[in-house]
């Protein structure tokens, strides 16, 4: 008899890997022999379905033995295996086959460091030991108590995350209930005549004490240095904040804010200490102040802020007064007060220093972007430094690290011609100047500089329509050594002179995102912005379920924080610290010039908590992204409030994973229907673009130097907005090659071309008679249309009304997001995402190129084929006139001739009433083979026979 251990999957195992993540096994141990299951890589929530079997003697008394089951990471690349945890299956409560139970085994907490583990074991009669077995079988889940709850199939699909859980999920979030001004529509706040109602009535409230440390005077001297290097501790509960030391002041001034949650305030008394911080041993205690938190005020925007007051200190005990005196002011406030962004809070306590800039939530503006245009016209006197030869010249423009370069002038001459332009991304304040050079082209590898000039873009005249702006000369400095001696410059009686056009663009709008996920399109010069249409209002309500995405005292940790970018404005969120379940509840709200934009919110993992380190530098942290959500203005129904729960999916080198879910709260208002309708017929981007269009290397070109000049100025602010967060959030990547992505828009151009097929189809089966009903009726619309021809167009404006009335019913009732099937990131090959995921240039081995790209040669082949059966149906369309097939064109013309004569003889209803019966004629009186026309058009002839 055979013992059949059937290892099922497991849950929140532990990360421990430096990415997260682990690699787990499960290693069964029965009777001195040892099984263990395949490692499942990368996968905290493992699926094995492996079957494990092993001898058992049914002579001896098994219900005083135990099945041991360990789980372990198996490391890499190192050898070795980290203890996750184990779990013991008594034998007594081992089965016949057929009344399997799926078991899910309490965790040991001495021994145990993850969730359940799903075990079924069951006896059986089979020949080989250790043997996997893959058949379907039907196991009853049991409770720890044993108590049975569900039926289903002991193999499940392979995916550990259920599809399901990739879906838009509905929230019923508590709105503005209890925010004054709020509730004026069913309890969520609303808008009035002309603004909202309340700012913040698209997120739950949250309570905090607020303590305001302002100053502190005459305060006494130590007795040893005579004087006082004074701080403040605010402590309530086990939670204490304290304010930065000033050394050598009697009278300080702090003027900071901390801010205690309500929720976990473990204390009624509020305590805030003086003190005078020492070099060596405990710092000396100066005088505190004691507050009842049930005497404390409550300010409720809009009301002004709380004046602070001064409070004399007392001594330890509270016995009696001491010197000294403190200006504070302490009240209850929520998230919508204004000192809440600046505030230090008792849930981030572990962190200070720099490291407390980082965490807390900021609003950012991008920088004003400009297209700088360089129209190089022409060069007068280039001399060469080859007195004996003409110059080879073009002209070498650098702005900040962006170079571009004319085309060598065909001709060698001393006054060479040009007539280009250099286009270039400049940013407000205009910190770059332009470097012109002009240059000779000696040698391929060889170029010598003749002539150079510097010049600051402030001079330049900026430029709001299609009319050119005035040119002008400018003298070339000479480069080189020599030209700072003084027999050199007697030999200089005249300089070069460089002939510009140079403008800065403000009738573009800058391109810093892609174009298909774009939320801003005005102009950059502000005299040519519209009116707004329309506010956008978000309430970032807060995650759920988070991976975690690093290790923080030998356990999982995240400390997320939410990004949102709309337009111009950017927005951060503070970072919760140490939770998977963060709350963020901030509301922010932007203007709307174009309903059909998009709103990005990225989700992201704090990794720069100490401070100190440089935002870009080499050797910093990385914050990790968790996941990204897009919403499309123009889907969200006007002065609806859309409350739900985004999955946040990201694609690894290992497939797709869900990271959790972000909670969200989204009203889209409009302000005028009539600006609106406009809206909706008026050009996508300004009308430059049009005018005087960029091609498509210079857009791709210009929109990757934008968004690194964004990246760039955004890493300046404080707390900086990290490069890599700006990249993932304008999608810097979205350009690259990748097979799942071409397979996925393959397959969207497949589902349009699908209803031309489903249209054909139909009309088939009308020609058909498969539906005699549906046939009549069509012939009998036909005939109506034929004998009144000005009803055609009316009646099918009137169908498409109808089908839209139709579809009504089955509109959309949530904003769209990320279609795991939509961009086949369910079924993607491994070694497709791992293309995906390299670098440019690549960083593989030459065998796996060379594999892949004779993969690529395959996918191309398929290409060329279908490329190449359009072309020869186009060719045969030309030769009908080209006389290549001197029959066929004769044939062909003659048709022609009788068919223009017929038709100048017959009315046009006729010839349609004619044609249209004879191809809706009944089945009966069809033939099986090619029509006369196919036939005809199939043996012309195309160019095909001329290709090598």
């Amino acid at each position: 008899m055979k013992l059949v251990v059937e290892v099922v999957d497991a849950h929140n195992l532990m990360p421990k890997d430096c990415e997260g993540s682990a690699s787990p096994f499960v290693e069964i141990d029965f009777q001195n022999p040892l099984s263990r299951t395949k490692t499942i890589p990368k996968n905290l929530n493992p699926v094995w379905n492996q079957k494990l079997l092993f001898d058992l003697d049914e002579t001896k008394n098994r219900h005083h033995q135990s099945i041991e089951v360990s789980v372990y990471n198996q490391k890499r690349p190192i050898p070795g295996r980290n203890f996750l945890g184990i779990t013991r299956i008594s034998c007594s409560s081992v089965i016949k086959k057929g009344d399997e139970g799926l078991f899910i085994p309490e965790k040991d907490p001495k021994k145990s460091n993850k969730e359940p583990v799903k075990i079924r074991a069951d006896t059986t009669q089979h020949a080989h030991q250790h043997q996997i077995l893959q058949q379907p079988s039907l196991s009853v889940e049991k409770l720890p108590n044993g108590t049975p709850c569900t039926m289903h199939p002991a193999n499940p699909p392979a995916h550990s995350s259920d599809p399901d859980d990739f879906d838009l999920k509905d929230t019923n979030p508590k709105l503005g209930e209890r925010w004054p001004s709020g509730g004026a529509y069913g309890g969520r706040g609303w808008m009035n005549g002309e603004r909202y109602a309340s700012t913040f009535d698209l997120v739950e409230q949250m309570s905090y004490l607020y303590v305001r440390v302002v100053k502190a005077k005459d305060l006494p001297p130590s007795s040893i240095t005579a004087s006082c290097d004074p701080y403040v501790e605010v402590k309530l509960g086990n939670y204490k904040g304290r304010t930065r030391h000033f050394e050598k002041k009697m009278n300080p001034e702090w003027n900071q804010v901390f801010a205690f949650s309500k929720e976990r305030m473990q204390s009624l008394v509020l305590e805030v200490f003086v003190k005078d911080k020492e070099m060596v041993g405990r710092d000396d205690y100066l005088g505190r102040v004691v507050f009842d938190l049930n005497e404390v005020p409550t300010r409720v925007p809009p009301d002004s802020p709380l004046a602070p007051q001064w409070y004399r200190l007392e001594d330890r005990r509270g016995e009696g007064k001491v010197r000294g005196d403190i200006m504070l002011a302490v009240w209850m406030g929520t998230q919508a007060d204004e000192a809440f962004p600046e505030a230090w809070h008792s849930d981030a306590a572990s962190v200070y220093g720099e490291g407390a800039l980082n965490i807390r939530s900021k609003v950012y503006v991008s920088p004003k972007l400009w297209y700088l245009r360089v129209n190089v016209i022409e060069a007068q006197d280039v001399v060469s430094n080859d007195r004996g030869r003409f110059p080879e010249v073009f002209v070498k423009v650098q702005v900040g690290n962006q170079v571009l370069r004319t085309k060598i002038h065909p001709t060698k001459t001393a006054n060479p011609l040009w007539n280009e332009d250099l286009v270039f991304v400049v940013a407000e304040p205009f910190e770059e100047q332009i470097f012109l050079t002009i240059e000779d082209r000696v040698t391929p590898l060889k170029d010598d500089v003749l002539g150079k000039i510097s010049l600051p873009l402030n001079i330049f005249e900026k430029r709001l329509d299609h009319r050119p702006v005035h040119s002008r000369w400018f003298n070339l400095e000479k480069f080189g050594f020599g030209v700072l001696e003084a027999d050199r410059r007697r030999e200089l009686q005249f300089s070069s002179r460089i002939h510009l056009r140079v403008c800065l663009e403000g009738g573009y709008h800058v391109l810093d995102e892609s174009t298909m996920y774009i939320s801003d399109q005005r102009p950059t010069a502000r005299q040519l912005w519209k009116q707004p249409v329309g506010i956008l209002e978000v309430g970032i309500l807060g995650a759920q379920g988070l991976l975690p995405m690093k290790m923080k005292d030998g356990r999982g940790s995240t400390d997320a924080y939410c990004v949102a970018k709309y337009g111009q404005k950017w927005v951060r969120t503070r970072t919760i610290l140490d939770t998977f379940n963060p709350k963020w509840n901030e509301q922010y709200t932007w203007e709307v010039y174009d309903p059909c934009t998009v709103i990005t919110l990225g989700v992201f993992d704090n990794c720069n908590l100490r401070g100190g380190e440089k935002p870009n530098a080499a050797n910093a942290a990385r914050d990790s992204r968790i996941g990204k959500v897009r919403i499309r203005l123009s889907t969200l129904e006007a002065y609806r409030i859309y409350t739900h729960s985004y999955p946040l999916l990201v694609l690894h080198p290992h497939g797709l994973k869900k990271m959790g879910e972000l909670q969200l709260a989204v009203r889209f208002t409009t302000l005028s229907l009539a600006n609106m309708i406009y809206i909706y017929g008026h050009p996508l981007l300004p009308k430059m673009h049009y005018l005087h269009p960029f091609t498509v290397n210079q857009v791709d070109s210009l929109r990757y130097q934008a968004m690194n000049i964004v990246a760039v100025r955004l890493g300046r602010a404080e707390p900086p907005l990290r490069k890599e967060v700006v990249e993932y959030m304008l999608d810097v990547d979205s350009h690259m090659w990748s097979m799942r992505r071409s397979k996925a828009n393959f397959f969207r151009i497949m589902s349009l071309i699908s209803g031309l097929f489903t249209m054909n189809n139909w009309f088939v089966d009308i020609c058909q008679w498969r539906n005699p009903i549906t046939s009549v009726l069509v012939h009998i619309l036909f005939l109506i249309l034929i004998w009144y021809p000005e009803l055609i167009l009316p009646t099918l404006f009137l169908y498409m009304f109808l089908i839209g009335l139709w579809n009504y019913r089955f509109r959309p009732r949530h904003p769209s997001h990320m279609d795991t099937k939509l961009s086949w990131a369910e079924a993607v090959h491994p070694d497709e995402l791992d293309e995906e995921f390299d670098t440019f240039p690549t960083s593989k081995s030459h065998d796996i190129v060379r594999m892949r790209y004779d993969r690529l040669r395959g996918v191309a082949g398929r290409i060329q084929t279908v490329v190449g059966d359009i072309a020869t149906q186009g060719e045969r369309f030309q030769s009908l006139l080209s006389w290549r097939d001197p029959r066929a064109t004769s044939l062909f013309i003659v048709f022609c001739l009788c068919a223009a004569v017929v038709l100048y003889a017959t009315p046009f209803r006729a010839v349609a009433l004619v044609a249209g019966l004879y191809y809706l004629r009944h089945p009966r009186f069809r033939s099986k083979l090619p029509s006369v026309p196919s036939n005809f058009f199939k043996r012309l002839t195309a160019q095909t026979d001329s290709l090598l």
